[in-house]
């Protein structure tokens, strides 16, 4: 059965779809993992994942074709259902990019298991919280992390935890470096307690046991994915195998000239994360295309991947793109494959955006938008068509969105006003896992609520203005954080900036700003301020201006604008404590 979903009202940004791009898609009521299957079947010679690493500035990598992929997955779904795993069990995977990660994930599903991935720089604390939040029976971690998973699996369901050193699928020549230089130095080698349920990853894939075969149907729930927490404490969106094939396809359209077994992709976005589980894992799988593991963000490793393996897009962050655009010798690598550089995850200033575009040799960068409720991708900018600085682009296929008022969320805003940005579409969670409170004010009436003040502009291009949990108030009017950043990234010293409210007697809030400078640079708290002042209401001036050698982020580069608040809130408590003391 095929499920068909189409919006009945015509909507401005239909007619600014690239040719070949549909307004609406016909779903197949399938699981997740059945694109692996297909996958290997049309293309079983097609590259799925290569993966090594840079050594004396010289790429050395290895290979898996998707029917090897398809064959570990197997392996590993029997594996684990030799050790008890069952339909509806929740599996963690705490890996960074590499083939593991895609042969734990696929091999989990064909399993029946729910897939919670995890973050692998995350503290004990911060992971047992999770593990503990999901109700994760099995763990599945890299062997340097074998101290933190122990740590984190005290309290919590976790019954079998398996282990796997980065090295397993290295070409040989590279296992053998890492073995002689790097493995016990970094903590590599990892020694399993069998009677504490610890297995070793390679022992599953050489389990001799048939896979018995799992009933899991579109409405089951394939992956707990956990919220960024830069608004609160994370949680457990759940989403289920329609949502994420919907997502999947959805992304897949919008690139009506992708060659299925043909192209290749470069994958340091973390495929823990909502952006790369989809839209660089789910994609390539579905379509035969090779991904390129980076296990964590080394610029070199980048810019040396893109000029050996020549993808045709390529998705990143801002956190990608600054440090790009920033780094001296960017002119020595061949970029010039690459037609499309996307963006999301976070907010990409327009003077980064142009900056990398000026040196990068001609491929056009691409601000997009998604979150973690919605599988993750929204809106896009089109390929080919009009591109609109500042824009998040406009919303794909089967994706609705309007704004709504900020108050009650009920009225819908006419063109140009600013509210809260609302979607709907096949691709929504079902809900937050455990969490009916926070699931009813974040769905209703089938639209996501999703916390982002927008606005719309005549051609259906919407621009998001910022987070509604961090508008600074000041004196009673609105001050949204990003155009105070935007006006700060326009000094030619600025690297980075964030900004947020901090109180004040008379104004609330005024406006508090993080800097950090670029090297060979420098700049006063007053130039910033003059700078600002060219394109900023006097309200909106920052205050106060604070320079950092470098700013809290998340993972995938998201400025935590929360922790800096979080941060200068103690620092006031502290100063007025030592205060009253004296």
């Amino acid at each position: 059965m095929r499920l068909s979903i189409g919006i009945a009202i015509e909507r401005p940004w239909w007619k600014h779809y690239d040719p070949g791009v549909p307004r609406t898609l016909t779903y197949p009521a399938v699981p997740l993992q059945q694109f692996l299957s297909d996958t290997a079947a049309r293309h079983p010679r097609s590259i799925a994942t290569i993966f090594g690493a840079v050594v004396g500035h010289r790429l050395i990598e290895g290979s898996l074709t998707y029917a090897e992929l398809d064959r570990l997955a197997d392996r590993f779904a029997a594996g684990l259902q030799s050790l008890g795993v069952r339909k509806g069990d929740r599996l963690a995977l705490l890996l960074p990019n590499c083939p593991q990660f895609v042969i734990g994930f696929y091999g989990a599903l064909r399993a029946g298991a729910v897939v919670v991935p995890c973050n692998p720089l995350y503290t004990a604390p911060e992971l047992r919280r999770q593990l503990a939040d999901s109700e994760a029976e099995t763990l599945v971690a890299l062997s340097r992390l074998h101290a933190v998973a122990r740590a984190a699996r005290d309290g919590t369901s976790v019954r079998t935890v398996i282990l796997t050193n980065i090295k397993e699928h290295f070409p040989p020549l590279l296992r053998l470096l890492f073995t002689l230089t790097r493995e016990r130095r970094e903590g590599h080698r990892a020694t399993v307690d069998a009677a504490a349920g610890e297995h070793q990853f390679r022992e599953l894939l050489r389990f001799g046991g048939a896979l018995r075969p799992v009933d899991v149907r579109p409405e089951d729930t394939a992956v707990l994915q956990y919220t960024g927490g830069t608004t609160g404490v994370p949680k457990g969106a759940v989403l289920s195998h329609r949502a994420l094939v919907a997502n999947v396809l959805q992304t897949r359209a919008w690139n009506p000239t992708l060659v299925e077994g043909r192209e290749r992709g470069v994958a340091v976005m973390p495929l823990f994360h909502v952006y790369g589980l989809t839209v660089l894992m789910g994609l390539s799988v579905a379509t035969g295309s090779a991904m390129v593991l980076i296990p964590r963000f080394d610029l070199e490793h980048v810019l040396r991947a893109i000029q050996a393996h020549r993808p045709r897009s390529f998705a990143g962050a801002p956190r990608i793109y600054v440090a790009a655009a920033s780094a001296p010798d960017l002119g020595r690598y061949d970029l010039r494959s690459v037609e499309v550089f996307a963006s999301g995850s976070a907010p990409l200033p327009i003077e980064v955006q142009t900056r990398f575009e000026q040196q990068a040799g001609g491929g056009r960068v691409l601000d997009g938008y998604g979150l973690t409720e919605a599988a993750p991708v929204t809106h896009t900018t089109p390929r080919r068509g009009q591109r609109k600085l500042g824009s998040i682009g406009v919303p794909i296929p089967d994706v609705d969105a309007k704004i709504v008022d900020l108050l009650e969320g009920t009225r819908d805003l006419p063109i140009g006003e600013t509210g809260e940005l609302v979607v709907g579409g096949p691709n929504l969670m079902d809900g937050y896992y455990g969490r009916p409170d926070e699931t009813a004010l974040a769905l209703r009436d089938g639209w996501l609520y999703t916390g982002d003040i927008a606005r719309m502009d005549e051609d259906g291009y919407f621009y998001i203005v910022d987070r509604k949990k961090e508008l600074i108030i000041v004196s009673g009017y609105n001050v949204y954080p990003r155009e105070v950043e935007e006006a700060l990234y326009a000094h030619p010293a600025v690297l980075e900036a964030a900004a947020i409210g901090v109180p004040h007697p008379e104004r609330g809030e005024v406006v508090k700003a993080f800097v950090v400078l670029r090297p060979g640079f420098s700049a006063t708290p007053d130039e910033l301020r003059a700078r600002c002042a060219s394109s900023l209401a006097r309200f909106k001036i920052p205050a106060e201006i604070e320079f950092r050698s470098d700013l809290p982020k998340s993972i995938v580069g998201k400025v935590l604008r929360r922790a800096l608040a979080d941060e200068e809130r103690a620092s006031r408590v502290a100063r007025e404590t030592a205060g009253r003391q004296r």
